[in-house]
């Protein structure tokens, strides 16, 4: 029997992160890292399982000297991280695996530093690895030969996460992705052909995290919809799951575009509880989607497909770059443009950065034009050389376009665009379907819905880091009670407040110069 550790290292200040949010909500972090409990579930029972998040609680370095394997997931923003922690085990004697997305791209990042690397999916190559290291026969790198058969996945052991301690659970549905975007390291690691779970394990997980105490969970997939008609069959599952406990349950994804052509999609995620879809936008210029190979933006009028996805009352997340090879100095203006046209509240602007591994880094390196010391540049924040202005022209435009974005009265107008005037339906068919079947149901949400908004408005009226903004806060928050909106966009409003309050104060350090780039 081994006893095994396995962590997720802190993560730094970023977007999805919301650092700066969490004390506002009540908790410590954003969600659970999934490699954690997938891994513990496909270790074999007789081995000895403890997992640490460093984003709840801190890492007990003179305690791992106890373990026999310590494993070590991480994203590309956690590298460092990883690599502190590494040395510092290494110092020590500890045995280290490492594994995850970042290592799957960059090999050779911990040379020296680790025992064993997990290349791409593990399901296969984890419980071999513990079969062989019993033996003493273990080898230093394991990748495997096929990709995962995803009905076959075992249900992760969600049982070692503390769900509340966490804003929102998470749930991956499928893996890989059938389009070709030239910056994603999704394909390369995944595969651009979606491979789903059945129905019935996806509602196993919900379950488990559900008697947790989730009560937001974020469809983590790489497409949600890169299978339609799975897709389809997963929410009409998830439909009846919600009726027969009486729709506990918030759901928000991730998707392509392509969502806007199919109704009835829509209107099944509408029913199965989404009220948020996350969209890889990223730009507004066609010349810039066909460059990236984005073909499945280019179909029409992206302002006019966001619109019809609103709405089915699916509030839209946008994914947005800067500094592709058609972009110039022009091109921020266009962004901040859409972004208010399109009714976007929250909006994740990034300069482009090539990851190893991808075609988009195989195409810069071959023209010379990369310089992986400038993506560590606090400075700078990106690997590429643009072609139509300097990177500093490139750094700045993005900073500018982000500190727009994120003042207090652009962010909140486009609240009030989507939510006041255009009046999207957020959770319509939810509450139509409790007040008819669950009335009592419906009352109480209702009354707890009210009582939650006033909690989450009163800690950010009592945080001193929001008194630039109450004012402003104040104006909206009239504006959106005069308009008769049900109480759940209320609580919307609370939760939107909440995430600019984290937005704002993280650009803003960033705009002065008081922190590092964080260009995630």
């Amino acid at each position: 029997m081994a006893r095994i550790c396995l962590i997720n290292p802190r993560f730094p200040v970023s977007f999805w992160g919301l650092n700066h949010g969490l004390p506002l909500l009540g908790k410590r972090a954003n969600m659970p890292i999934l490699a954690l409990p997938v891994l513990a579930g496909l270790t074999p029972p007789e081995h000895e399982v403890v997992v640490i998040d460093e984003n709840i609680e801190e890492i007990d370095f003179d305690a791992l000297e106890s373990f026999d394997i310590v494993g070590i997931t991480g994203m590309t923003v956690q590298r460092d991280r990883m690599r502190e922690i590494l040395v510092e085990l290494a110092g020590r004697g500890v045995f280290t695996v490492v594994g995850g997305p970042w290592i799957s791209v960059a090999e050779n990042w911990f040379d020296g530093l680790v025992d064993v690397i997990f290349v791409g999916e593990a399901e296969e190559t984890w419980p071999r690895f513990l079969e062989e290291w019993a033996r003493g026969e273990y080898a230093g790198r394991y990748e495997q030969a096929e990709k995962t058969d995803m009905t076959k996945v075992p249900l992760p052991r969600y049982d070692l996460i503390r769900f509340r301690e966490y804003a929102m659970g998470c749930i991956q549905t499928s893996r890989g992705c059938p389009y070709q975007c030239e910056f994603c390291d999704i394909i390369v690691i995944f595969g651009r052909r979606p491979r789903i779970k059945k129905p019935a394990q996806v509602l196993a997980e919900i379950d488990a995290q559900y008697r947790l105490g989730t009560r937001v969970i974020f469809l983590v997939d790489d497409n949600f919809i890169g299978n339609k008609k799975a897709a389809k069959e997963i929410l009409r599952a998830i439909i009846a799951w919600q009726q027969q406990n009486g729709y506990p349950l918030t759901f928000f994804t991730e998707a392509s575009l392509d969502l806007a052509e199919d109704e009835e999609l829509m209107r099944l995620m509408t029913e199965a509880g989404l009220v948020a879809v996350f969209i890889g936008i990223e730009s507004p210029d066609e010349e810039a989607l066909r460059e990236t190979k984005k073909y499945q933006n280019v179909r029409g009028s992206l302002i006019e497909r966001v619109h019809r996805v609103q709405a089915h009352g699916l509030e839209v997340y946008a994914g947005m770059i800067v500094g592709f090879d058609s972009d110039d100095e022009t091109v921020f203006e266009r962004q901040f443009d859409f972004l208010k046209q399109a009714r976007i509240v929250g909006a994740m602007t990034g300069m482009l950065s090539a990851i190893p591994k991808t075609p988009l880094y195989e195409r810069l390196e071959a023209d010379g034009r990369l310089d992986n010391a400038a993506i560590d540049d606090p400075e700078i924040a990106t690997n590429i050389i643009p072609l139509l202005m300097t990177r500093e022209t490139l750094r700045d435009g993005w900073l500018n376009l982000m500190d727009r974005l994120y003042q207090v009265d652009s962010f909140l107008d486009r609240f009030d665009d989507l939510f006041i005037e255009s009046r999207i339906p957020l959770a319509t068919y939810r509450m139509t379907w409790l007040r008819r079947h669950r009335p009592l149901s419906y009352l109480k949400i209702q009354v707890l819905t009210i009582l939650g908004a006033l909690v989450l408005l009163s800690r950010i009226w009592l945080d001193p880091r929001t008194r630039p903004y109450r004012a402003t806060y104040a104006r909206h928050l009239r504006k959106l009670i005069l308009s008769g909106r049900p109480p759940r966009y209320l609580f919307q409003f609370a939760w939107k407040c909440i995430t600019h309050t984290h937005f704002a104060i993280m650009t803003r350090k960033m705009v002065r110069g008081e922190s590092r780039l964080v260009n995630t």
